[in-house]
């Protein structure tokens, strides 16, 4: 197989795997070794172990970074700080994609970018769901699970100091019956503890508005 093979194979798609290209009758030592001499020629990038990314220029399309996260670990979605700045509840820009995975925890340094990934238990792998990026889709938590899930992962992330510190904003576009739910899910003192610090901080920041 060429490199034109390779991206007629694609089609629109930048992100593979190395399983792509080992179906059928075909010699595994010479798909790798292809990779090898793409990976050093620049036309491709490796991620990690068997996922590659076509590089600039030949990209049809620029992967998104969520879109990206997922495909570096299938069991994830991406949550916490990410999805908080995605959704516009935090005012700061997140430079590492931040994912929640059932995988083992670890951090990512790739030319496309930086990746997170935290761990948490099989039954707490919930409140997430496709989500609209543009001209793509990617697992994303809901907002008030990103919330919940930085809060069970952060030391004292229950805390004043802490969701102070996060300077949450417009906060009238979480579901506070959902955050109950999800929040119920985990069991924990310190997720109920900040949901319901969470939720003052919902009715204070309406009040406020409506005196404006």
């Amino acid at each position: 197989m060429d490199f034109e093979q390779l991206l007629s194979i694609l089609g629109d798609e930048t992100l593979f795997e190395t399983s792509l290209l080992l179906a059928g009758k075909v010699n595994p030592n010479v798909v790798r070794l292809q990779l090898s001499r793409w990976t050093k020629s620049g036309r491709i990038y490796q991620l990690r172990r068997g996922v590659y990314a076509i590089a600039p220029p030949y990209q049809k399309t620029k992967p998104h970074p969520y879109v990206i996260a997922n495909h570096l670990q299938r069991a994830s979605y991406v949550s916490m700080q990410s999805a908080l700045a995605y959704f516009n509840l935090i005012p700061d820009t997140v430079n590492t994609t931040v994912s929640v995975t059932t995988g083992r925890p670890e951090y990512l340094r790739t030319p496309l970018g930086d990746f997170e990934y935290r761990h948490v238990k099989p039954g707490l792998f919930k409140g997430y769901q496709m989500t609209d990026l543009g001209d793509q889709q990617a697992f994303v938590a809901t907002p008030e699970k990103a919330l919940l899930d930085l809060v069970y992962l952060q030391p004292d992330g229950e805390t004043p100091e802490y969701l102070q510190e996060l300077r949450l904003q417009n906060l009238d576009r979480l579901d506070l019956g959902m955050l109950r739910t999800l929040s119920d899910i985990f069991d924990k003192p310190k997720l109920r503890k900040a949901t319901k610090a969470i939720s003052e901080l919902a009715h204070r920041e309406a009040e406020e508005f409506e005196e404006l």
